[in-house]
């Protein structure tokens, strides 16, 4: 047997939460000492003890973590509400990071105030491009409310395109228009070059996007989350330049290798 403390030591807790799962019947000793109260573990224990600890980290109150050990989960069930626990903390990381992402972009927009280069921006003109695309509407432009609509279009729309036996002959053009019911809400289409026709029975659209006479362009490398100061640029471009900007900007992906860092995409805002 294991004295508290050694039991605590192995058990990866204080002697004082074991206390307090004795005093509330959730884990007992296996023997107290009637003449010096000392309390006493089995190595044994150390699996209810995993079971406590891993139910409390799941968001259990202790009363609940005992009533779900009297009713004896089995490993079985244990495991699949711990994947559900590590799933929700991989989906809040990703959220995370996401949004360190954008705050880093506002923070590079705001050290380049008053010397954003506007060299690399190129006036041209883009012609029609057939897509297969599928559409939804986010709540605002705002990234944090793009990203999580446009991911699962893209990886919807080329599951669609596989099982239809389309395939993509260039790059990705994603493209953005005012929802009809207004309050910032945006529709956003996820689309793809194609060469395919459109066909009875097809889950998804294929149409012919218009040539934009005049474009301006600019090409942003990195991943989508960082292109706050790039779009910047282009608009810094505009107004300074005596242009007006006649619609949302086209995102070309050029290249989308699974490193996001090395990701090339094209912004093509149309000019009136």
């Amino acid at each position: 047997m294991f004295t508290i403390g050694d039991f605590a030591r192995h058990g990866r807790v204080s002697a004082r939460m074991l206390r307090h799962y004795d005093a509330i019947g959730l884990l007992r000793p296996a023997h107290t000492d009637s003449f010096s109260g000392y309390r006493h573990y089995t190595a044994a224990q150390l699996a209810q003890l995993n079971r406590v600890i891993a139910l409390k980290d799941l968001g259990f109150t202790l009363q609940q973590v005992r009533e779900i050990l009297e009713d004896r989960v089995s490993p079985q069930e244990l495991r699949g509400m711990l994947m559900l626990r590590r799933a929700e903390l991989a989906a809040a990381m990703a959220a995370n990071a996401a949004t360190l992402a954008q705050v880093e972009a506002r923070l590079r927009s705001i050290e380049s105030e008053g010397h954003m280069p506007t060299e690399d921006v190129v006036v041209k003109t883009i012609p029609a491009v057939r897509v297969a695309e599928l559409t939804s509407v986010a709540a605002s432009y705002e990234p944090r409310d793009i990203g999580p609509v446009i991911v699962p279009l893209y990886e919807e729309l080329f599951r669609r395109l596989e099982a239809a036996g389309v395939t993509p002959t260039g790059p990705g053009v994603a493209r953005y228009e005012d929802a009809p019911e207004g309050n910032g809400a945006v529709v956003v289409h996820a689309g793809v070059t194609v060469s395919a026709d459109p066909a009875p029975g097809q889950d998804f659209e294929i149409l012919d996007l218009p040539p934009i006479e005049r474009a301006a362009t600019i090409v942003h490398r990195g991943p989508m989350e960082t292109i706050m100061p790039t779009a910047q640029i282009l608009a810094r471009w505009i107004d300074t330049g005596g242009h007006r900007s006649a619609g949302y900007a086209r995102e070309v992906n050029l290249e989308c290798p699974a490193d996001k860092d090395k990701w090339v995409t094209e912004l093509q805002e149309p000019l009136a």
